[in-house]
């Protein structure tokens, strides 16, 4: 079965489930706590990235036939694609999803759109802002996961064919991306 990498962050190699398996079976107990941590780490990323995309959808439709909208619609399937690798990286680690933490992830959006909403969602009003600092502080904390991942399990088999480099470089270039947009709505809604 194909691992459901996108195609530019991929290598040749797969990933043996054996490989999973002894990992699991043959560590002691504080292997198996590292693996927990790991899969409540992850989760909390997933849910994460769940509240993004959702902040996304909301956005697009918000700003629907304008550039605003297509910027937000591209930044959603990066997002997608990202929480695409980190699904497939949960399931090479055995870490299930969490129906808590995704479910708290969808609240805490839905929370998060009402506080936007008071604030003001159009250009120039400070809703956008918040929304777009959101973002940046959730891109910021996809590449930091990244990062972490590659420093304490790099050389791990089961991350083999996941490009962490090339994935924390793509979560900068969303944050720059993000952040320019924020400083144009913070202009915006603070010298009308």
């Amino acid at each position: 079965m194909a691992e459901p990498w996108p195609q530019e962050l991929i290598g040749r190699a797969t990933v043996d489930t054996r490989c999973r398996r002894r990992l699991w079976r043959h560590g002691n107990s504080n292997r198996r706590q590292q693996v927990k941590e790991l899969a409540y780490y992850l989760n909390d990323h997933l849910a994460g990235s769940i509240g993004a995309i959702e902040l996304l959808d909301h956005l697009t439709a918000q700003y629907q036939g304008k550039p605003l909208g297509q910027f937000f619609s591209d930044l959603r399937r990066e997002i997608e694609a990202d929480q695409k690798v980190l699904r497939t990286l949960m399931l090479r680690f055995n870490a299930r999803q969490s129906t808590i933490r995704k479910i708290g992830a969808w609240f805490g959006e839905k929370f998060g759109r009402a506080r936007t909403k008071l604030a003001g969602e159009k250009r120039g009003e400070v809703g956008l802002l918040d929304a777009l600092e959101i973002l940046v502080l959730g891109i910021t904390g996809k590449q930091l996961l990244w990062r972490a991942l590659s420093a304490a399990l790099g050389d791990s088999p089961l991350l083999k064919g996941a490009d962490l480099a090339k994935l924390e470089e793509r979560a900068i270039e969303q944050i720059e991306r993000v952040e320019a947009k924020r400083l144009e709505a913070a202009r915006e809604a603070f010298l009308r």
